[in-house]
């Protein structure tokens, strides 16, 4: 089985076609990722059966490498280098840390641009906000819909902020990617398959939320679904994962995850710490911790006043702990080596 062709630095253009007309002579799909030292040429398709002797003989090649996984173009084997995305000057994934934030559901728009005025001068270049809401219980606020994404919207065009909003369906996928830069699928929807291949044949980033009960490796089959469909804009959310202490904490956070992840994917981690412990104060730490773990970025809710908010006000900051989160965390971040 062959998954990967490794080619010579010094290899040449004519040696490269070479090896990419015979992949796709073969039925199979290519992914080239040129470093200093190595081209790498991943082939994306079922390889079970495919022969390593197809390749090992064509010049230029050094060594032909199985992937035994099943996310492949997921995998730091087949993409070695770290992915960046970049989004009208934000990048995620590189140097810069990017700060996530605003209320869990789009309420009004007083709340909305009120929370987004805040935020622009607070080191936060992201917009969170729900459109749509997926809720445990039917009667609980399931969000403004498409005057929800107007709100986002207009949000944008007043302070700059980008725009990142849950899509729920594959239906609404079209109408969220004209609002949204980046589209989440939440922690309900990770194992939404066509939602997952409905956003991987888009041009928009796309945040991925781990499910609460999802092990690693099924998180990142499902950013495969996104990945095979052509979608390389894929960056990952740990959100916390349901364990048997429910008497402090809604979630787990599982720190864990980020190494894990940056060790077996190229691909962005983000790390939502309010959704992954349910208490505003446990905010801070675990977002400290994070940052010390590797996090790419926070992705936190904020809103004016917590004590009235129609979703997760318990586990929301208000504006003056936002405030006090940057200013404990940005020591961290100059230590680990990032910017804002």
């Amino acid at each position: 089985m062959a998954d990967l062709i490794v080619m010579s630095a010094k290899a040449t253009e004519e040696d490269i076609n070479r090896v990419v007309e015979k992949i796709k002579s073969l039925g199979f799909q290519v992914n080239i990722s040129k470093g200093e030292e190595k081209i790498i040429i991943g082939i994306i398709g079922d390889t079970r059966g495919l022969s390593d002797e197809n390749f090992k003989l064509l010049p230029g090649v050094v060594e032909v490498i199985s992937i035994l996984k099943d996310y492949k173009l997921a995998s730091r084997e087949f993409h070695p280098e770290n992915t960046v995305i970049k989004i009208d000057g934000v990048e995620i994934g590189g140097e810069e840390f990017v700060m996530i934030a605003g209320p869990c559901a789009v309420e009004s728009e007083e709340q909305v641009l009120k929370t987004a005025e805040f935020l622009k001068n607070k080191k936060c270049k992201i917009l969170r906000g729900g459109a749509f809401k997926p809720r445990t219980s039917p009667y609980s606020f399931l969000g403004l819909g498409k005057k929800g994404l107007e709100i986002l919207k207009y949000a944008k065009e007043k302070t700059g902020l980008l725009i990142i909003t849950e899509v729920l369906s594959p239906e609404e996928v079209e109408m969220v990617a004209e609002v949204a830069d980046i589209l989440q699928i939440g922690a309900r929807n990770m194992f939404n398959y066509r939602l997952l291949q409905r956003v991987g044949k888009i041009d928009k980033p796309v945040l991925l939320k781990r499910a609460f009960h999802a092990k690693i490796s099924e998180f990142l089959n499902c950013a495969e679904y996104i990945l095979k469909e052509g979608n390389n804009k894929v960056i990952l959310c740990e959100r916390g994962i349901r364990t048997f202490d429910s008497e402090f904490t809604r979630n787990t956070l599982d720190l864990t995850a980020i190494p894990v992840l940056k060790r077996e994917s190229h691909l962005p981690v983000i790390v939502d710490p309010s959704h992954g412990t349910g208490r505003r104060d446990l905010v801070i730490p675990m977002s400290k911790a994070a940052i010390a773990a590797g996090a790419d970025g926070l992705m936190i809710e904020v809103h004016p006043k917590p004590e009235e908010a129609l979703s997760d006000g318990f586990q929301s900051l208000n504006f003056e702990m936002f405030e006090k989160l940057i200013e404990e965390i940005e020591p961290i971040i100059k230590t680990v080596g990032r910017r804002f």
